[in-house]
């Protein structure tokens, strides 16, 4: 019996401006950051959770707990990039990301493994998840440990 298809990635497209990149018009690594910052947090508004409710409602935050990448080609001024984000694995308080940045040709530039941290702001220490925040149709038939 086949294996049923992985669902696609959620997939956020940007374009490199002169503010992303250094004196040479190479994305400055730091750029990348901002680049799958942005589509994790569009990731979470096609989900239909509104993050600053969210964090108003039940005091909670998503933040940024480990980060893996690799670089491995450069982004240039004016590239159109796609960035994508899966879930790899959902924890009681953390979630696994891994996400891409692929050029317009479809080659990839970056590679990252990034874990956020969903926290208590008030005693900023982490924090159960809500079960209903992300559906399991979110986890692509990974639903984690």
């Amino acid at each position: 019996m086949p294996e049923p298809a992985a669902k696609p990635s959620f997939r956020w497209n940007v374009r490199v401006y002169w503010e992303d990149t250094d004196a040479g018009g190479v994305v400055y690594h730091a750029g990348y950051l901002r680049f799958m910052e942005r589509a994790r947090s569009e990731w979470m508004r096609a989900l239909g959770v509104d993050q600053m409710a969210f964090k108003q409602a039940t005091g909670l935050a998503f933040m940024v707990r480990d980060m893996r990448i690799d670089f491995l080609k450069p982004a240039l001024l004016d590239d159109e990039l796609s960035v994508t984000v899966d879930v790899e694995e959902r924890r009681a308080a953390s979630i696994l990301f891994a996400q891409t940045i692929t050029g317009n040709d479809g080659s990839c530039l970056v590679r990252a493994s990034v874990r956020v941290a969903c926290v208590d702001l008030q005693r900023m220490r982490p924090a159960p998840i809500p079960a209903d925040l992300i559906p399991q149709t979110a986890l692509q038939d990974n639903p984690g440990r």
